[in-house]
């Protein structure tokens, strides 16, 4: 008679039950997936089919619990060479059917491995379509998700959910940036330096202008104009990160005296959020926000449809029919979003400054806005001529 296999780890886990407990009361009861324990979060959903490397060590998904829309996640296994940054941020993952076998010739270790290496906790097993209409419904709301010795009764989950943190007024960048600069070397000869500011940054970004020739210094998120301009830089790079902008009344100031030295700039995500706001235009939350590797995006200004990547649960609040008087001259919505029309881009008509809202780096998604770094060449180009 053949001996049962061992039971592994993963096996153990799976047998061990856990909640998803929304805000307004709703639950989902699956099991424990990564670590056993308990999180809080934004829980928010994410409609991209691949990525999730890339999507769980994007720093601007911290504190919020990510669910995948995908049925099965996890296929390829966890890698060494994919990381967005030094760790996984987001502070929940949601899936309905793990892949029970990692394959892929770069694996290293399952994702279910990697997210107990890092003490993520998760939840598998659940109905995510459900969830998913639910949050589409009622808008992205703080939820809390508890395995093992952190299953308690539902009303006193609910309450300490009820009593987390809101993600609408969150002050976050500082929390996931450099504490230190460093610098990204030219690839090949170096035509230019940025300084560009780490509000969480991935690492594929100055990547990205490496490979156009940028020697790129990354410098933490409370840096000064003084300090962006040590570097002597021909152009200005904010990067995406958490948070709501309106918090980032520091970085609007910076981002306001770049303006007025008219060196170019160029913003993505959060950047594009204070860039707006340095602009003088309003930011508002969005009733769940754009997370994905699908969103239909119009460059304005060329009238192409473009595929892009999108992780953001704010917007900039900018008129789309007509072009707005600031205090640094005009400026137009270069890019909309053509699921629901939310400002993607801002182009300023009198001083070198344009923004996205979504990623053009995009190392997990489509390429289609790769333009946009040759964009910010062109205007360190012509400044320099």
């Amino acid at each position: 008679m053949t001996a049962p296999a061992p039971t592994t780890q993963r096996q153990r886990r799976e047998r061990v039950p856990a909640v998803l407990v929304l805000e307004d009361g709703r639950t989902f009861r699956g099991q424990a997936y990564g670590a056993i324990g308990e999180t809080f979060g934004e829980a928010v959903f994410n409609t991209g089919m691949s990525g999730y490397q890339e999507t769980l060590t994007d720093p601007s998904y911290h504190r919020q619990v990510v669910v995948m829309t995908a049925p099965q996640i996890g296929n390829t296994g966890w890698n060494d060479e994919d990381d967005e940054s030094k760790q996984i941020w987001v502070a929940g993952y949601v899936v309905r059917d793990p892949a029970r076998v990692a394959s892929n010739w770069r694996s290293r270790r399952s994702l279910d491995e990697e997210l107990v290496n890092q003490g993520v906790v998760g939840i598998s097993g659940i109905d995510t379509r459900a969830l998913t209409r639910h949050l589409r419904e009622r808008g992205a709301m703080r939820c809390g998700i508890f395995s093992g010795e952190a299953l308690a009764d539902q009303a006193a989950l609910l309450a300490r959910v009820q009593q987390s943190p809101e993600m609408k007024g969150a002050d976050l960048c500082a929390e996931v940036a450099t504490t230190e600069a460093y610098v990204v070397p030219a690839i090949g000869e170096k035509k230019f330096t940025v300084a560009a500011l780490d509000l969480g940054i991935k690492a594929m970004t100055p990547q990205r202008m490496a490979e156009r020739g940028i020697e790129v210094h990354v410098l933490p998120a409370n840096s000064t104009l003084e300090d962006l301009y040590a570097v002597n830089p021909d152009g200005v790079f904010f990067s995406n990160g958490p948070g709501d902008p309106a918090t980032a009344d520091h970085q609007v100031a910076v981002a306001q005296g770049v303006l007025e030295r008219k060196t170019p700039f160029f913003g993505i995500c959060f950047g594009n959020q204070i860039l707006g706001r340095a602009l003088g235009f309003g930011t508002y939350k969005l009733k769940y926000g754009h997370r994905g590797i699908n969103q239909p995006v119009q460059d304005r200004t060329t009238g192409t449809v473009e595929v892009t990547a999108h992780n953001h649960g704010f917007a900039v609040n900018a008129p789309l029919d007509k072009v707005s008087d600031t205090p640094y001259g005009r400026v137009e919505v270069s890019h909309v979003c053509l699921n629901d029309d939310v400002v993607e881009g801002l182009q300023a008509l009198d001083v070198p400054a344009f923004s996205v809202q979504y990623h053009p780096e995009a190392a997990a998604g489509p390429h289609d806005a790769a333009y946009l770094f040759d964009r910010f060449v062109k205007l360190m180009e012509g400044q320099r001529a």
